[in-house]
């Protein structure tokens, strides 16, 4: 996959004649006449080893070097991976952020351990440092100016997207990757496609930017933005305040897309503006946040106040404001949305899936009784969404049986809530604090959901298992929804909504329009013409099936977030879990399988169990282990209709083989799904099928799947190749063994 950096060994007649044959076997890069969308003006700006006068495209793999990288518990698995390197120091020390904010309930002395060596690692590397306490990493990274308009930001978690609300280009990586960055510098992206998303008209009272992201998860549900990188426009936007652009693009994660960035317009000159004024009076009014070893960056030193922050000044926001992008003229979309905004009305998303939204109107006649409510996370818990909870509450009393727990996105956030008064109007309210981190959200620490119980939540996610049991419920709402519903116990709109005002439409209006698509069967190709494939690497993966009939299986269900920071998990022990969540007998199926398989392989078949599920799997979370604990449950390679990008990172850094073939899971889910289509799980309920003497063989040079049905024969389907930058990965024992050799 990472043809890029190899044009720099090529002179020039080489490189020219790379980027020609590359355009006749359709792999195509702009040329300079080529039009491009805000995403791809971003990229070019950050893309490095390009042949010159290259400009970038959606669909192009590029080596990046970001503007930063933040890390945040799982910076001790990074400095982990970056030492095995034989690294002794950082590319860049000012590229990395590192934020503790994941677990911070934690206090045994083991978590306290892994915080002081993270500390100690930044202190050596003079790498910025951010606490525990001091808040989430994505709400630290808007605030200290990290991400900033115009740029691009990447960080080893999901919500990266986040950075999108101020105009940066962020996304995810994996620990991996973070590992590769800190060595040299760079990652390998392949450019997603773009996906415009106008969002138009003007929200009515009570309507909020939560309900609009919910919405649009839950009304374009069929893989619309899947993988895509969105860019918000419309004349909308200017109605929508940067908080509300945050939660939005925020959730675009859960949209399924790998970004979600909104335009730089005058609004967020002014936000920017309001926060220079709010930092230069919290310079004189308070000393500086202090860490026990690493350094803590700039703003607030009193003694020299004269000095402008790093980051967040006035000189650095007027050049992104002069220099900003716009979409070039026929710049190419793979698809355009809209969302008239005037019609739509408060939402709710559930239970546990994000692809399911009700109208909160007609979600009330049914009075869903609710135990938990939460206002917490890096969506919905700075000062405004503090404040709009407040305003529902004040007065009020949380009703019995319920437990409200809320937690500032930061220790500022949290600073300006009790400045305004909001947050003891909570407290007073019945609410119970937690400290300025993720908490509930991610599953970790106390409040979390129990088996049997209903929450309603202002966070992100609400996939079974996430917040607590895989056997509670979740619904997501706005903070006010959240703080009406804690207040009667069951889910509701506060009483300052005026239901008679409100849009009188069954749905809001939406549109798609498909522009254009890459996507295309591969030609068939003669013998002679078929590329070699690496030395070391298997021609045939083969050996039984299992199949999950399950689109959008998650990371969660992969594997569950209490097992994600015990960094001293084996590989043993990760085999056990695998899939927990979503099937607990899948593991014991697997290893029963693998005692099926040929003592000895040969050195071109690899022998092993090959999953088949739905579309989009390995949605959600970042976390690593799902992609690992597949591959030590002795499952070399993964059969899919699409998948999650973030897990396709993940996968291929780790030497897990993923192949497409629509065409096989059409099939299998025909054969083996509940009435035969997708999206209701397996027959009889069953969530992993294993046909009886089946057997399945895949051709990784040729692009082919054969199936052996037992005695019914068998049948090929056509799948994609595994390219040569995979293959190359694959032999190297991962990214991190490439980047090794690569040194």
């Amino acid at each position: 996959m990472v043809l890029l950096p190899r044009l720099t060994r090529l002179g020039a007649q080489q490189k020219l004649a790379f980027i020609q044959a590359s355009r006749q076997n359709g792999r195509f890069y702009a040329t300079v006449s080529n039009p491009q969308t805000v995403i791809e003006k971003i990229v070019q700006k950050y893309a490095v080893d390009l042949p010159q006068g290259t400009k970038v495209r959606a669909g192009d793999y590029v080596m990046i070097r970001p503007e930063h990288v933040m890390t945040h518990d799982n910076t001790g698995p990074v400095i982990s991976k970056f030492l095995s390197l034989s690294c002794s120091k950082l590319d860049n020390p000012r590229q990395p952020v590192f934020t503790l904010d994941h677990d911070v309930q934690n206090k045994s002395d083991t978590n306290q351990n892994k915080y002081k060596k993270i500390e100690a690692f930044a202190k050596q590397h003079n790498v910025d440092f951010y606490p525990a306490g001091r808040g989430i990493g994505h709400q630290i990274i808007v605030e200290e100016g990290y991400a900033w308009p115009g740029k691009m930001v990447v960080a080893s978690d999901s919500h990266s997207n986040h950075y999108g609300g101020v105009g940066c280009l962020g996304t995810a990586i994996v620990r991996t990757d973070a590992a590769g960055i800190w060595a040299t510098g760079k990652f390998w992206w392949q450019i997603p496609r773009v996906v415009s998303v106008s969002l138009d008209g003007k929200l009515s009272p009570g309507v909020t930017g939560k309900d609009v992201i919910v919405a649009l998860a839950g009304l374009f549900n069929n893989d619309e933005v899947l993988n895509a990188a969105i860019e918000f426009t419309g004349s909308g936007i200017e109605h929508l305040s940067i908080d509300e652009r945050l939660t939005i693009a925020n959730m675009t994660t859960e949209w399924g897309a790998v970004a979600g960035v909104f335009p730089v317009d005058q609004k967020l000159e002014e936000w920017y503006k309001g926060i220079f004024k709010k930092n230069e009076l919290r310079r004189f009014l308070s000393a500086p946040s202090t860490s026990s070893m690493a350094p803590v960056p700039e703003p607030s030193d009193p003694v020299n106040s004269t000095q402008p922050h790093p980051r967040l000044n006035p000189d650095r926001l007027q050049d992104a404001m002069t220099n900003k992008s716009s979409a070039d003229p026929g710049a190419q979309y793979a698809a355009r949305l809209s969302l008239d905004l005037s019609t739509l009305v408060p939402y709710v998303s559930g239970p546990n899936s994000v692809k399911v939204a009700t109208a909160l109107p007609k979600l009330v006649e049914d009075k869903i009784k609710i135990n938990k409510a939460y206002l917490v996370s890096c969506t919905n818990s700075r000062a405004s969404d503090i404040a709009s909870a407040a305003e529902v509450l004040r007065g009020k009393k949380i009703a019995n049986g319920v437990e409200f727990y809320i937690a500032a996105a930061s220790s500022r956030v949290q600073e300006d809530a009790e400045s305004a008064g909001d947050w003891q109007a909570l407290i007073d309210a019945g609410a119970k604090t937690l400290p300025a981190g993720c908490g509930p959200c991610i599953g970790l620490g106390v409040g979390l959901l129990e088996k049997g119980e209903v929450g309603i939540s202002a966070t992100n996610r609400n996939y079974k298992g996430r917040m607590g049991s895989p056997e509670a419920i979740a619904y997501l709402a706005s903070p006010a929804v959240v703080a009406a519903s804690a207040a009667k116990g069951y889910i509701c709109g506060p009483d300052s909504l005026d239901w008679d005002t409100l849009p009188k439409f069954e749905k809001p209006k939406i549109s798609i329009i498909e522009e254009s698509s890459d996507s295309a069967a591969p030609a068939e190709v003669d013998e002679a013409s078929l590329e070699p494939l690496l030395e070391g690497f298997p021609e045939y993966f083969e050996g039984p099936l299992l199949f999950a009939p399950q689109d959008n299986l998650t990371t969660d269900g992969m594997y569950p977030g209490k097992y994600t920071y015990q960094d001293d998990i084996t590989p043993e022990r990760q085999a056990e879990v695998v899939m927990e969540n979503y099937d607990p007998s899948f593991a014991t199926t697997a290893k029963s399988l693998r005692t099926t398989l040929p003592s000895s392989e040969s050195s071109s078949t690899r022998p092993g169990a090959i999953l088949l599920s739905g579309y989009n799997f390995g949605t959600g979370s970042s976390r690593e282990q799902a992609a690992t604990a597949i591959k030590n449950a002795g499952i070399p390679l993964v059969i899919c209709g699409s998948f999650g990008d973030i897990f396709k990172r993940n996968s291929i850094n780790n030497g897990l083989i993923l192949v497409e073939s629509p065409s096989l899971i059409k099939e299998m889910t025909e054969r083996f799904a509940k009435d035969g289509v997708r999206g209701k799980g397996g027959k009889d309920g069953k969530l992993t099928v294993v046909p009886q003497d089946w057997k399945i063989k895949v051709d990784t040079r040729r692009g082919k799947v054969t199936v052996s049905m037992g005695g019914e024969g068998e049948k090929t389907y056509s799948a994609a190749k595994v390219g040569r930058s995979v293959q190359e990965l694959w032999v190297n024992g991962g990214l991190e063994g490439f980047i090794r050799a690569s040194l």
